[in-house]
């Protein structure tokens, strides 16, 4: 299905740590397309400097007029888009890219770490209407401060997820796919988002207990089309795949995660 370009209008922008921002955004056209795991292309400044949009994950579609972004601050481009006001156009494209897979015969566990649990909520509030059952929910971060903002929205839905940080300021003192191994006899398939270590090492789990996993990509990308092949991976089989076009969303067995 062909990606959209539209002009959508911020509802509010909540600044959830020092530079985690979250955006809401009335955006029809996307959001009635849009599925877990899609992204959009943000153009950051009504001019040309950032040139090149920015790609996010769509991190929740409360309703068929909103979705809503979560990123982090880190360069010009993302600090730009962190100081817009509520009122202001956003110019979008989207929704681009595949989704998670999923159906109503299956238990799912779902993981992110980091910026990685953006995507992740979207999915969950999908998985609990279609199923009426919550998912189990790993969420981890670096510290308490980065993840206990986004651990509310998915008590929401019903879920209670456990959660780790690196330096043991909440939760499990270590990483999150630590938390993974006593959940393998109790799920069906697990999709996973965050850093490479981390969905390499849910991958390998996963391959251990013949459980299947999806693994969302997060790579630089530029076009979000395939044509500047910023976002290449190596793929198991010696190819390369493109996050933008064959992706973002990939089965684990596809992605060669150690060279």
């Amino acid at each position: 299905m062909p990606a959209l370009q539209e002009q959508t209008c911020l509802q509010s922008i909540d600044q959830l740590t020092e530079d985690i921002f979250r955006l809401t955004l009335t955006a029809p056209q996307i959001a009635r397309k849009a599925k877990p795991g899609q992204f959009v292309m943000v153009k950051t400044t009504a001019g040309f400097d950032p040139l090149l949009r920015r790609p996010f994950s769509i991190h929740d579609r409360p309703d068929k007029e909103t979705i809503v972004l979560l990123f982090k601050a880190i360069g010009k481009g993302t600090m730009l888009l962190g100081a817009i006001q509520a009122g202001q156009a956003v110019d979008l494209v989207g929704p681009m890219g595949n989704n998670f897979h999923y159906n109503g015969n299956k238990r799912y566990c779902l993981i992110g770490g980091g910026m990685g649990i953006a995507p992740l909520l979207f999915l969950a509030r999908q998985l609990q209407e279609y199923e009426n059952v919550p998912p189990s929910i790993l969420l981890g971060a670096q510290t308490a401060e980065e993840l206990h903002p986004l651990i509310g929205d998915f008590n929401v839905l019903g879920c209670n997820p456990q959660v780790s940080t690196d330096d043991g300021s909440l939760g499990h003192c270590g990483y999150v796919s630590e938390l993974l191994p006593p959940l393998l006899t109790e799920v069906d398939e697990v999709c996973v988002c965050g850093p490479t270590p981390l969905m390499a090492k849910v991958a390998q789990l996963c391959a251990v207990a013949a459980i299947p996993c999806q693994s969302s990509l997060e790579t630089h990308m530029a076009c979000g089309l395939g044509a500047c092949l910023g976002c290449t991976v190596h793929g198991h089989d010696a190819t390369y795949l493109h996050v933008c076009k064959h992706g973002p969303v990939f089965d684990a067995t596809q992605i060669q995660w150690v060279r």
